[in-house]
């Protein structure tokens, strides 16, 4: 991905990671639409950045998405960069019997980007060059048994990113995984004071610096999130999932 001189779409943009990373790209000479639910915050999330703007959008409600691409390119025809960032993580207890949390992560964080995903991909498939960045998590990995549905709908998206990456391998898109570890953000209540966690303008540093020297890997990876990523493959899972989890 070129890292600048970019039309970009991203999910979840009023806040968090989604916020911070429009902020840095948009400072690179990079157009950025972000996309959320509630104009006051889009509206408060642009007044002070150039090249930022504020598009309303609820990812979930699929109904609205012809519509949505159908205004977002022709608005801005040069759009060729997607990053499907918008996500909510919610703690469960898997004994009470309720789905209704574990349905609306499922929603929002799998159906959701893969319907847009495949909603733009003509439009991303006609530009010269074009990428699309899911962002999973570092706990697509090695779970975090309090947040189960999350964890499960970040490991599908790593998988269908995968697939993705593998399809459109001979066309003009190229497919992108960002996983970030634990972020100081207001993802769940206590993270953005969560002293262990890492701080976002930390991440969002190392994660430009990776976006402008690429390994090769289709994955966008700060050195924190390596402990969970590679706990398999180096065969620490069992203590990697203790260290989550406890006894």
């Amino acid at each position: 991905m070129k890292t600048t001189g970019n039309t970009i779409l991203i999910t979840g943009g009023t806040s968090g990671i989604g916020l911070a990373l429009a902020q840095a790209l948009a400072a690179q000479g990079n157009q950025v639409i972000i996309a959320g639910r509630r104009q006051a915050l889009l509206d408060q999330a642009v007044a002070n950045t150039p090249n930022l703007h504020g598009v309303t959008l609820d990812v979930s409600d699929a109904a609205a998405l012809p519509g949505f691409v159908a205004t977002i390119t022709q608005s801005f025809p040069s759009l060729n960069v997607l990053i499907n960032n918008a996500g909510i993580m919610l703690a469960e207890n898997l004994q009470a019997g309720d789905t209704k949390t574990a349905e609306a992560m499922i929603a929002t964080n799998l159906i959701a980007p893969i319907q847009l995903t495949a909603a733009l991909l003509p439009h991303l498939m006609a530009q010269t060059s074009a990428t699309i960045i899911n962002v999973t998590s570092g706990l697509a990995f090695v779970p975090l048994t309090r947040t189960p549905t999350y964890n499960a709908t970040k490991a599908a998206l790593h998988s269908y990113s995968q697939s993705l990456r593998h399809q459109l391998r001979d066309t003009s898109v190229e497919v992108l995984e960002l996983a970030p570890p634990s972020v100081q953000t207001d993802l769940m209540p206590g993270h953005a004071v969560d002293p262990t966690a890492m701080p976002l303008a930390d991440y969002i540093a190392e994660v430009m610096q990776i976006l402008a020297n690429p390994d090769g890997s289709g994955e966008v990876l700060v050195n924190r999130v390596k402990f969970l990523r590679n706990a398999e493959a180096e065969g620490r899972y069992a203590d990697v999932f203790k260290a989550l989890n406890g006894s």
